[in-house]
């Protein structure tokens, strides 16, 4: 299986997703759509990750665009896809759904809990990392996945091949230090969950994280 992934932030990389998929052997490769311009193309493209960007899908900007192209492409065939808060916010965006300003502007650490048991073995209360201030609709077509406190909708899961979540999963300790340092004030502003940059850090990363990034993602990829 080849695995492409669309990284649009050098602070925001693909952290435990490209664990699995060494873990299974795939072949890995990380665009980067808003520095150099390039896509893959459909038929080069097995699983799609989309992760976050300090960008919104609303943003007026050719490559945001024409990533949508392909979103639409992947769900045309019925490819998985994972996408990560602007990467989900990209899905919903091209099935014609809103991406809007959240009640609440999230950044830290917080719990989520999960609504819907069609993917196997996830817990009902997970520890999640949260940096945003925007949400999606959840389709009409897809099941809610995840709740929060402040925000409801905060995942989404679309048949049995695409998830969408509002949060991060995937970052390990060392991901979670690189975009805390370089992204140090945007914690500091108008924060609800009212954590610092050290704060965020501080905390870790819960070891189930992984397990349930490998879980969603062994289940969109059909080996569950």
């Amino acid at each position: 299986m080849r695995v492409n992934v669309l990284q649009h932030t050098p602070n925001e990389g693909p952290g435990s997703i490209k664990t699995w998929a060494d873990q299974n052997h795939h072949e890995f490769y990380v665009y980067h759509p808003e520095t150099f311009g390039h896509l893959p193309s459909i038929d080069e493209t097995d699983l799609l990750i989309i992760l976050g960007s300090p960008m919104s899908p609303n943003d007026d900007l050719t490559w945001i665009k024409q990533e949508r192209e392909l979103i639409k492409q992947m769900l045309d065939r019925h490819k998985p896809m994972f996408g990560a808060c602007f990467g989900a916010q990209q899905i919903v965006k091209t099935l014609g759904y809103q991406v809007l300003d959240a009640p609440h502007k999230e950044v830290g650490w917080a719990p989520v809990y999960l609504k819907s048991k069609k993917i196997p073995d996830i817990p009902s209360k997970l520890s999640a990392l949260h940096w945003h201030q925007q949400m999606f609709e959840i389709p009409k077509e897809a099941e809610l996945l995840f709740v929060s406190d402040l925000v409801e909708n905060q995942g989404f899961l679309l048949g049995d091949n695409i998830v969408g979540l509002q949060f991060h999963f995937e970052p390990e300790i060392d991901n979670v230090r690189e975009i805390a340092i370089n992204d140090q004030d945007y914690p500091a502003e108008d924060n609800d969950l009212h954590q610092t940059y050290q704060d965020i850090i501080a905390h870790g990363v819960p070891e189930e994280n992984k397990s349930v990034m490998f879980k969603i993602l062994d289940f969109i990829t059909n080996k569950h």
